[in-house]
């Protein structure tokens, strides 16, 4: 069991999505996550398993290097592709309730920003994470958010800006979020952001990248 685990993490690590995928080459020919994955329910590895010592810690290993600048965006997004591929099949037991997600997140970037790159990697990431995450899009207001936390109790929210004048939208947001619903966790996220900015605007935390949003969680 280890050992399949192991391959998982490091296919994931490797942004081996499956057997006909031709990145790395090094792993060529061989079964990639999502072969890998299918392997691990047959031999009746619990979902949540395979989740937490197979996906999370292929993610973990390279948000570590993406931190110690041994790998770049387009490795993350590989990592990202490879686990969200494998992530299909244990979709249906988070489904069922057979397996538990860890929570839910309410994403967008704010209205007047069309920028999604980030976000969508933040997605990507979390959802491989074992999240339920709801990607309100681009441009998003204040309503669009409040309307999404009615149907959803104890989510966070993450608000996402590239632009120095998109971010100051930020705060509108969060001050409604924070107004409404009090006690829900909002995180933000940006080339332009800082800690001190989301502190100055009232967001609970900052975060520089999809690695550091999902190591928080990992407590």
């Amino acid at each position: 069991m280890e050992d399949l685990l192991n391959q998982i993490a490091i296919c994931i690590e490797n942004g081996k999505a499956e057997l006909n995928s031709p990145y790395p080459p090094d792993l060529k020919g061989k079964d990639g996550a999502y072969e890998l994955t299918q392997k691990a329910l047959d031999n009746k590895i619990h979902p949540e398993i395979i989740l937490k010592e197979g996906f999370m810690v292929g993610m973990t290993k390279i948000g570590d290097k993406f931190e110690k600048g041994m790998a770049f965006i387009p490795n993350l997004l590989l990592s990202a592709t490879a686990m969200n591929r494998a992530m299909e099949l244990l979709q249906p037991f988070f489904e069922s309730g057979e397996a538990k997600l860890i929570g839910t997140l309410v994403l967008g970037t704010v209205k007047g920003d069309l920028h999604d790159i980030g976000k969508n990697l933040v997605k990507m990431v979390m959802k491989g994470d074992g999240w339920n995450v709801i990607d309100l899009g681009v441009r998003v207001e204040s309503k669009q958010f409040l309307d999404e936390l009615k149907k959803h109790d104890k989510c966070i929210v993450g608000l996402s800006a590239l632009l120095t004048t998109t971010m100051m939208n930020m705060e509108e947001i969060v001050k409604d979020i924070k107004t409404e619903y009090k006690g829900t966790e909002v995180f933000v996220g940006g080339a332009a952001l800082s800690k001190s900015f989301a502190a100055k605007i009232g967001a609970d935390s900052y975060f520089p990248d999809p690695h550091s949003f999902s190591k928080h969680f990992h407590k």
